[in-house]
């Protein structure tokens, strides 16, 4: 009997949620991890979603200083506990992510509606080990960053996005997912310009990912993330809009949008051509019918029926 039995693909995986129990993990990090690559996944072959394979999470557990070691690895900090971390003022590290220097992985909105951006602590780490920086971390700023500061250059937004995108493009395994990713971070107008058919535009919004969930659907914290989510620099919407060409064109030819099965064409009947009609200036008058006279009745002159007629049409409008 134990020869004959059939292993399911579900019974040699398991859910994301219970991989984060067993692995020790806040389910945040645990996707976090994933995206980062810390944390294998393969597609659940019944349609629901990524899943972890028990053999993964041996791997993990029987990895030198687990967990501590892989909860290391995905701990993010904010501006604080970053400032603290590279031993620089808060005011510093707030410049030097402005700046593009050190690049967020995640951000939430607190109970004021603020932007909150978190960051790898080992990449704040490796950054401030690193002795090309040491001049960013303790010199003073250099003129050139310094005036592209002063004209509002904040590049905290658009690299988190180019982080996101690359999260997207990682575990997609399909042209149209490719696309997608890229789509959601176009505004819709952007996306309708390039994808002009409705069939295929509502094919690639299948594949839209979700936004990072912040509030509840239409509420200011939700439309504040949305306007994080969407690109805004001309030059990432140029390339943003480049990509999506291009990985479109490569969608189409694996598998095209599917459309609507047309109904079988039924014969039209054949109508002859109507002659054209005649101008004002070319038609005849046509002959007025002659009325029989009536019975007993004297022939009425034709003036005084005409006047007789236009008498009892006012005395009808009165």
């Amino acid at each position: 009997m134990a020869g004959n039995t059939i292993t399911k693909p579900s019974d040699l995986s398991c859910t994301p949620s219970r991989a984060a129990r067993e692995l020790g993990l806040k389910r945040g990090d645990f996707d976090l991890a994933v995206h980062l690559g810390r944390v294998r996944t393969v597609p659940d072959e019944e349609g629901g979603g990524r899943r972890v394979t028990h053999a993964e999470i041996d791997r993990l557990r029987s990895a030198a200083g687990f967990p501590d070691t892989l909860l290391d690895s995905v701990r993010t900090v904010g501006t604080t506990d970053g400032a603290a971390l590279m031993e620089v003022t808060s005011a510093r590290f707030t410049r030097l992510a402005r700046l593009g220097l050190v690049v967020p992985v995640k951000f939430y909105l607190n109970r004021y509606r603020a932007v909150v951006w978190l960051y790898l602590a080992e990449e704040l780490r490796q950054f401030a080990a690193d002795k090309n920086h040491t001049s960013l971390l303790n010199g003073r700023t250099p003129e050139r960053l310094r005036d592209q500061l002063q004209e509002g250059l904040d590049l905290r937004s658009r690299n988190w996005r180019g982080r996101h995108l690359g999260f997207l493009l990682h575990k997609a395994t399909d042209p149209w997912e490719r696309a997608g990713a890229l789509a959601s971070l176009l505004d819709p107008v952007q996306v309708a310009q390039i994808v002009q058919d409705p069939y295929e535009r509502a094919h690639l919004n299948r594949f839209r990912p979700d936004p990072p969930a912040h509030g509840a659907p239409g509420s200011a914290a939700a439309h504040l993330a949305e306007r994080i989510m969407t690109a805004d620099d001309p030059d990432e919407i140029s390339w943003l809009r480049a990509d999506l060409t291009q990985v479109l064109d490569e969608a189409r030819c694996h598998r095209p949008a599917p459309r609507p099965t047309g109904e079988l064409a039924v014969p039209r009947p054949t109508i002859e051509p109507t002659p054209p009609s005649p101008s004002l200036s070319e038609r005849r008058p046509e002959p007025m019918p002659e009325l029989a006279p009536t019975p007993d009745a004297e022939p009425t002159p034709e003036p005084e029926r005409s006047r007789g007629m236009l008498g009892w049409l006012r005395r009808r409008s009165v």
